[in-house]
């Protein structure tokens, strides 16, 4: 498996001349900004050592307070050295101006994408994504507009390093199975059974709570398409047909004049917490792009943990349907 950064690739930090150091093959299209250099070199305590790749003597991370450090008249710098091929020197580049520092434009973010597609063609969209700060949708445009390598590939390596098909409909399929046969199962359990990712199997299981279909229909639309497709609906359009689910607001309602839930303590609770999630579509998306670039993996990471909890609760809930029922 190819491999962005390996712990044993790094090294001890050591004092390097700054005048054998390369500044070329920035992630950053337009280059370092001269005020946070400014404010670097102003700084009273001491900056954390800079990453070198040392086959190339190219500035990893850290550009800014080299800047800094020349812009103060030093003429050596702390460096801890990667010796990593260059490609995956530029993916730590990458994931490290993501993780602290100044953020990396849109713009650089989507660049480093298309690159790093180019040199990692199995990497799956998802695997990008983490390392570029930005959504796996946005990656998958990426890929299918620039034509990419490997857009053809029929397996693809995840972030947990795995190896799974590109075209996961029939494992879709088999954790949908698994799922109304056990609910108890763990998303990772099902996932290593039918072949998929665990990330797979959360969607195919709040599919399955929506009581849609496990294999999503091609190229689903973005929340910006569906927002608009609402805003241009005429006034007065007819109710949806007979059969289909009504909307959440429209649930919402009926909920909150249940005397059952709305006349008890548990129950006000619950729709406060329900009526959270019953925003716009137009809502969500302006508040999914609200979020800093700097805290796009640890806010996914807890509204994935969020949307665990809530399946979880989902299956409880059925359960004690079920045990009602019966």
């Amino acid at each position: 498996m190819q491999s962005a950064l390996r712990h044993d690739d790094l090294h001890p930090i050591e004092e390097v001349e700054i005048s054998s150091l390369s500044t070329d093959g920035s992630p950053r299209i337009d280059g370092e900004s001269p005020e946070h250099v400014e404010m670097l070199a102003a700084a009273d305590t001491a900056l954390p050592p800079i990453m070198v790749h040392r086959p190339t003597g190219r500035v990893i991370d850290g550009m800014h307070r080299l800047r800094a450090a020349m812009l103060t008249g030093r003429t050596t710098i702390a460096v801890r050295f990667f010796d990593g091929t260059e490609e995956d020197a530029f993916v730590l580049a990458v994931k490290s101006n993501i993780a602290h520092g100044l953020p990396l434009s849109a713009a650089d973010r989507r660049r480093a994408a298309g690159r790093i597609m180019a040199t990692h063609p199995r990497w799956s969209d998802r695997m990008i994504a983490s390392v570029v700060g930005t959504s796996a949708r946005t990656v998958a445009e990426i890929r299918r507009d620039a034509g990419a390598a490997g857009a053809g590939e029929p397996t693809r390596i995840g972030r947990d390093g795995r190896v799974r098909p590109v075209d996961v409909s029939e494992g879709r399929r088999l954790a949908h199975d698994m799922i109304v046969r056990d609910p108890g199962l763990s998303l990772r359990q099902v996932a290593r059974a039918a072949g998929i990712s665990p990330e797979t199997v959360r969607d195919v299981r709040h599919r399955m709570l929506r009581g849609e279909d496990p294999v999503p229909a091609p190229r689903p639309r973005t929340l910006v398409e569906r927002g608009a497709d609402r805003r241009a609906e005429p006034v007065g359009k007819a109710a949806a047909p007979c059969g289909t689910e009504p909307p959440p607001a429209v649930v919402m309602k009926r909920l909150r004049a249940d005397p059952a839930l709305r006349l008890n303590e548990n129950g006000r609770d619950l729709l406060r917490l329900l009526d959270i999630h019953t925003v716009r579509l137009e809502d969500w998306n302006r508040i999914i792009e609200s979020v800093p670039p700097h805290r796009l993996e640890t806010v996914a990471q807890l509204a994935r943990s969020c949307a665990d909890k809530w399946s979880e609760i989902a299956s409880r809930i059925e359960s004690n349907a079920s045990h009602l029922a019966g």
